[in-house]
């Protein structure tokens, strides 16, 4: 049963979403379509310069990315106290970077006099504005909008460019999204569209592993330390419990155990496998069988929400549900 969009994002239970878009048309959204002989390569360029720019505005973080042949995951954390933390000439200014804007707060920049109705107005519109700019439906409104634009403009056509609204699914815990990047990441890899991480085109895996074999590269020749470089920019960092606006765990844990699931979960490459447990798995007490399966399963083994057992009956009580896909 389809859920309504305000009974599948709560804030107050994760700031933490995997959103999905999957295209409509045989017109594949990139990669090559064997119908037309084209190739739609270029149009994953267009979705990450896109993704990236609009977690520029918003107060939407990526954690997680992959573009594949006709659909593409997200993994994103909504940032909302720093959307309520921003003044109202900086919400002004994000918005105006999308849309158009309003008359009267053209008015309100240019420094006239207002009314008090007028000065309502403004404080009314800035208000909705900052709250649309940690939304995560318009964040994937902006983006599917501007994809599919884009799409039509170069296949001359009009008409539905998406299979109906994306998908969303809150991660209710650490081990759900360390779960959900995983497997974000390894989509190619799962695909045998790839055979190492590092040829993982268009997934942030690959992104943060060419921005740490870079920044290394650098620190080796200059002999010194470039810790600030060795993580993307556009991507939220890895860093530790302790840190604020980071994922919580190591970096170089994480490429281990996503290195170490590709080997075990790559069609062709089962049997050629490190024994050694990622130390990420053991720090967070994950069974490598039950960490293997959920990778291998992740769609079929939850909805709209994932976590643990205790974490999805929590938030099924929560939200008055008897029960969770995922949960058993």
């Amino acid at each position: 049963m389809t859920r309504a969009r305000k009974a599948l994002i709560d804030l107050s239970a994760t700031p933490y979403y995997h959103l999905i878009a999957r295209c409509v048309r045989r017109a594949f959204l990139c990669g090559d379509d064997k119908y037309t002989g084209k190739n739609f390569d270029h149009r994953r360029t267009w979705l990450v310069e896109r993704v990236k720019l609009l977690s520029s505005i918003f107060a939407i973080e990526i954690a997680a990315y992959a573009i594949m042949s006709n659909h593409y995951h997200l993994v994103v954390k909504v940032n909302r106290l720093q959307a309520l933390g921003w003044s109202d000439d900086e919400v002004i200014s994000r918005w105006y970077r999308l849309y158009k804007g309003s008359p009267i707060i053209d008015r309100y920049l240019q420094g006239e006099t207002l009314s008090e109705a007028e000065q309502l107005l403004v404080s009314e519109l800035i208000a909705k504005w900052r709250t649309r700019l940690y939304d995560i439906s318009w964040y994937m409104k902006n983006l599917n909008e501007f994809i599919a634009k884009e799409a039509n403009k170069e296949d001359s056509c009009t008409g539905k460019y998406w299979e109906g609204r994306y998908k969303s699914q809150a991660l209710l815990d650490e081990n759900a999204l360390l779960n959900c990047m995983a497997y974000v990441d390894l989509n190619p890899i799962r695909a045998n569209m790839a055979n190492k991480l590092e040829d993982s085109d268009f997934t942030s895996i690959q992104e943060r592993l060419k921005q740490f074999q870079s920044a290394k590269s650098k620190e080796s020749k200059q002999n010194e330390k470039v810790q600030d470089s060795v993580q993307p920019i556009a991507l939220q960092p890895f860093g530790t419990r302790e840190q604020a606006h980071t994922l919580p765990f190591s970096l170089l844990d994480y490429f281990d155990l996503v290195d170490w699931t590709g080997r075990h979960v790559h069609p062709e490459k089962k049997g050629y496998i490190p024994k050694n447990t990622p130390n990420i798995l053991t720090l967070l007490n994950i069974d490598e069988k039950a960490w293997l399966d959920k990778i291998q399963n992740y769609g079929t083994q939850y909805g709209n929400f994932v976590g643990s057992k205790t974490a999805l009956q929590a938030h099924a009580a929560k939200n008055d549900a008897n029960w969770y896909k995922g949960v058993g």
